[in-house]
């Protein structure tokens, strides 16, 4: 850890601390960590994300919620998700640079943790470990969503079944 660096302020300390990014991380790793995001306000209905831009953002949610939206602003506008405290979002985006397949827009007032892919790859050399620690975090939520996913074809697909193919 750079000693000279100053320590990051108490509430984004304690955001990040609560964070599942910070799963098995000690105080001290928790604190580079928290220097690399920002913990940021946001209003209902702002949009803090466009469907197909790319960018390098992963957001968190701290406190609110947010809308996974597609279509927004148009007459076909849909919620395909409400993400809550602790949701990860554009977690594939933020690794690969893919554009967004939604919006992503605030449903309620709050806040949220962001963190920049190139903050994260500054790790490479001087953390690996808790650079390590937030890809795995990363990959838990990614895995939770596939699950939910699996899970919902699933219960689909018996309803259907059992429907005979009429819905």
């Amino acid at each position: 850890m750079n000693t000279t660096a100053p320590p990051a302020a108490p509430m984004l300390y304690e955001a990040v601390k609560a964070s599942r990014l910070a799963e098995g991380l000690s105080p001290g790793q928790v604190d580079v960590l928290a220097r690399l995001l920002t913990l940021e306000p946001v209003q209902a209905q702002q949009v803090l994300a466009r469907e197909g831009s790319a960018d390098n953002r992963l957001y968190l949610v701290v406190q609110g919620s947010l809308a996974i939206v597609k279509h927004i602003g148009t007459p076909e506008e849909t919620t395909l998700v409400t993400l809550e405290a602790g949701d990860f979002a554009h977690e594939l985006g933020f690794l690969d640079g893919a554009p967004r397949y939604a919006s992503l827009q605030a449903a309620a007032p709050g806040q949220v943790l962001v963190l920049e892919r190139e903050q994260l790859e500054s790790l490479i050399e001087t953390h690996p470990r808790i650079l390590y620690a937030v890809m795995c975090a990363i990959v838990r939520a990614v895995h939770r969503v596939q699950t939910r996913l699996s899970m919902q074809a699933s219960e689909l697909t018996n309803y259907i079944v059992k429907q005979h193919g009429r819905y």
